[in-house]
């Protein structure tokens, strides 16, 4: 569920951190291919998010990050499962 941080603020007595200074969550989503990873990161940032970091190749695992427009840290990664055979 996406809520605005007014009303975010609810459901928690706790306060809310600035994620473009903090990090407070890295959200991971697992993708079918290493083009589709690269495919989501060129959406993203056409959209304007801010591509920080350079893709980590480690062979059977390939990631990609972003930061969204709201500072939230995203990580796409596909993990080529044969290798684990």
């Amino acid at each position: 569920m996406l809520l605005s941080e007014g009303h975010f603020k609810n459901f928690t007595d706790k306060s809310i951190c600035d994620s473009k200074v903090s990090a407070e969550s890295l959200l991971c989503i697992s993708c079918e291919s290493r083009d589709e990873v690269d495919e989501l990161i060129s959406k993203a940032k056409s959209l304007g998010a801010n591509v920080s970091r350079d893709p980590q190749d480690h062979g059977f695992m390939y990631s990609h990050n972003f930061d969204d427009l709201d500072g939230h840290s995203w990580e796409l990664m596909f993990m080529d499962q044969s290798a684990n055979k």
